[in-house]
């Protein structure tokens, strides 16, 4: 273990020849116990520890020191006992090293007295004890020895307004510094980085700019670790320009300055322009490299952070588990099982599948594949789980509509966040178990957990869906009382709920008062004011949004809004020169549903042949409902020719569903033709294909209940059918 140290000799255990060899052995052993120390490499001190008894040279002062720091660091109780030993009678470096020891322990107390009953003191005593005081959060302790500490150097200063720093006290940081100016000590590199921190917290461009002015005035400006301090502040701020000025500027940049620029372009959403950066890097390590995957990973561009990981592999660069876990996330959303499944045998091969962020994500990356049977697995093999990897795999049931089983484990979460509950909320909405993702959010509010905007955005959806003002009202309240009413998704969710409730009123107040509007939020009020019947505000409304928002775009569900508002007002013509438009003026190809629409357009309009003629054309095979849009047409219109066409091509693709042998069947009847409405009717019973019956619901003191056509099953039956054959004798009594 120590050949470089010891070489034998034929009549001692060891050989030192003369006081030059002897100064360089005593310098490499306290270079080793240093080594030692800081890699916690206990044992092989000791080892070292026994030679140098040996040699009689452990009580030499400086092998002293590093033993005792060793065992300090170790918390060796009796060893530290028999170090202490070796010191004669006071010793100012020991004592402060029992005063460091013991803040890192958390004897605050101790480390006080002992430091109280020291004879003397110098620079490092009074700046580790204010040092250490200020990490345990005793602000004010450590600035009552501050303003006794009678060495004030820039050492004793930084470390304080470092400490204040870190307690979150970035004015009391500042006026502190101002202090240390004013009494004429100039600050060092520590203290400016540490005084940017405190100006980016506080939010003060002007402060950090004047704090700039000081730095290029002492002559700091080329210094790495500030430069790189002051991008982050400048990136902070939104201050673009100012912080590639401060980047551009640095002569010699290291890993940190490349990885915060980096993170500029990505967080502009400048991708593209992060990835130039990364391949101008002069130097990359596994963090940047794994920094760049995380990013790439993050804003949803998969398939270039797998390729940076293929590239960071074939360059021999070990991965670090944040790596794993990023290029992991990526994997699991391109759904790639098979380079998921390699990835996983060589975590396992290198012992990092007991990480609990790998775990998550390898957990993450099975559910989305639908293999929730493998990732219980890895899930299970997880021995100290965190809220993470719980709400994974809750999540992984949910959306694969395992709610049982989501339900179960959610049970079993020990603290369970938002993400927990948002987790099984949306598991209910994706199986459109809307009551159930509305009970779950109850139970969270009177859990008390707040819940967050995602929240909001899935439990309004479940009350759109539900078509419930009164819990669409409630959640609103909630949302207002928690300020998230003015967040941008929870604001068109709000617009959604209330269109599809029925109170477009409500929405579009809501539209009205937002201050910044997207394209999600016009199409949901577009699409609302449609859809409740109000064609002619739809159609002003998005011309008032091709004339006031030049960034949106129309997209496919707005011109589809569009077209469906043109089809219920009558406005033909106007329609189909959108449609024609789509693709010339819009840049967006038609898809069948912007077909069905204008085939339902022609037909209501009674331009049936035209109609006819547009569904052939179709660029594709028309579907059930286009020919049923046509078939509605024929019925209102009376054409029983076209009827008879339409029919046997819906009967071609419509074995499954009644609503065309309906529309034929009623067709038949209106003109009389009662034994084709009874074929009609016969060729339905033999295919086995039945109508849906009709269904409505009323909501009543927050419950929803449901009614059928000749429904006895609700448990109020027998007096609902009392009052409604009291209301059929009156309304006759009235005729007649």
């Amino acid at each position: 273990m120590f050949r470089t140290l010891f070489s034998a000799a034929p009549n001692t255990p060891f050989s030192i020849n003369s006081r030059k060899n002897l100064n360089a052995f005593i310098k490499k052993s306290v270079v080793l116990l240093d080594n030692y120390t800081n890699d916690k490499l206990i044992t092989h001190g000791s080892a070292l520890h026994c030679h140098l008894i040996k040699m009689g040279l452990s009580s030499q002062k400086y092998i002293a020191v590093k033993l005792l720091i060793m065992y300090l660091d170790s918390r060796k109780s009796f060893e530290i006992e028999q170090m202490l030993k070796e010191f004669k009678g006071f010793n100012l470096v020991v004592q402060n090293c029992l005063i460091t020891a013991n803040l890192q322990w958390g004897n605050v107390v101790d480390a006080c007295r002992l430091f109280d009953e020291m004879p003397q003191r110098n620079e490092v005593s009074w700046t580790s004890l204010i040092s250490g005081l200020l990490k345990h959060g005793n602000v004010g302790e450590a600035m009552s020895y501050f303003e006794r500490n009678p060495f004030s150097d820039v050492f004793s200063w930084t470390a304080t307004i470092s400490g204040l720093v870190q307690n979150r006290l970035s004015f009391q940081a500042m006026r502190l510094y101002k202090k240390m100016l004013q009494s004429g000590v100039l600050p060092n590199d520590i203290t400016f980085t540490t005084v940017i921190r405190a100006c980016m917290e506080l939010g003060d461009l002007g402060l950090g700019k004047s704090v700039l002015g000081l730095i290029i005035k002492v002559g700091f400006e080329d210094n790495v670790c500030i430069s790189n301090s002051l991008v982050k502040f400048f990136l902070s701020l939104g201050e673009i320009d100012f912080a590639k000025k401060t980047f551009d500027r640095v002569e010699e940049k290291d890993v940190v300055s490349w990885t915060t620029i980096l993170d500029m372009y990505v967080e502009m959403g400048d991708l593209r322009g992060a990835r130039r950066i990364f391949d101008e890097m002069p130097e990359r390590n596994e963090v940047t490299w794994s920094a760049m995957i995380a990013r790439f990973s993050q804003s949803g561009n998969a398939e270039e952070a797998v390729k940076l990981f293929q590239q960071m592999v074939q360059q021999n660069i070990k991965p670090n588990i944040s790596c794993y876990s990023s290029v992991i996330s990526a994997l699991a959303t391109l759904q790639a099982l098979h380079s998921g499944w390699s990835i996983h045998a060589h975590v396992l091969k290198i012992g990092m599948e007991s990480s609990v962020f790998i775990g998550s994500s390898l957990c993450d990356l099975y559910c989305k594949c639908g293999n929730t049977k493998d990732g219980r697995l890895v899930f299970d093999s997880i021995l100290e789980k965190n809220v993470v990897c719980w709400n994974s795999m809750v999540c992984g049931y949910s959306l694969n509509g395992q709610l049982a089983e989501a339900t179960e484990l959610f049970n079993r979460i020990p603290r369970k966040n938002n993400m927990s509950w948002n987790s099984l909320i949306v598991g209910h909405l994706c199986v459109e178990n809307f009551i159930e993702a509305f009970e779950v959010f109850c139970e969270m509010i009177l859990s008390g957990e707040q819940p967050n905007k995602s929240t909001f955005s899935s439990v309004l959806k479940a009350c759109a869906s539900l078509a419930s003002s009164e819990k669409g009202k409630y959640s609103h309240t909630k949302a207002i009382k928690l300020g998230f009413q003015h967040e941008v998704f929870v604001a068109t969710a709000l617009v959604d709920m209330y269109a599809k409730s029925g109170s477009i009123e409500g929405s579009r107040k809501i539209f009205d008062r937002m201050p910044i509007k997207n394209e999600v939020v016009w199409t949901a009020m577009i699409q609302g004011l449609a859809e409740n019947g109000l064609a002619e505000e739809s159609l002003r409304l998005f011309e008032e949004m091709e004339q006031t928002s030049s960034k949106i775009a129309p997209n496919e569900l707005i011109l589809l809004s569009v077209l469906f508002a043109c089809s219920h007002c009558g406005l033909v013509d106007k329609g189909l020169s959108y449609f024609s438009s789509m693709e010339k003026v819009y840049g967006i190809k038609p898809n069948e549903r912007h077909y069905a629409c204008v085939a339902d357009m022609l037909s209501r309009s009674g331009r049936l042949h035209e109609a006819e003629k547009f569904i052939m054309s179709m660029p594709f095979e028309p579907q059930a409902n286009v020919w049923a849009a046509l078939l509605s047409g024929c019925k209102t219109y009376g054409n029983e020719a076209l009827a008879a066409r339409t029919a046997e091509k819906l009967s071609e693709l419509a074995d499954t569903k009644p609503g065309g042998y309906v529309l034929l069947s009623n067709i038949y009847a209106s003109g009389g033709r009662w034994l084709d409405a009874m074929n009609t009717r016969n060729l339905m019973s033999q295919k086995g294909i039945k109508k849906t019956g009709g269904c409505s619901w009323i909501e009543l003191r927050n419950q929803a209940h449901l009614f059928y056509s000749q429904d006895e099953t609700h448990p109020q039956t027998t007096e609902i059918y009392r009052v409604l054959q009291l209301f059929s004798s009156e309304i006759q009594s009235y005729l007649t």
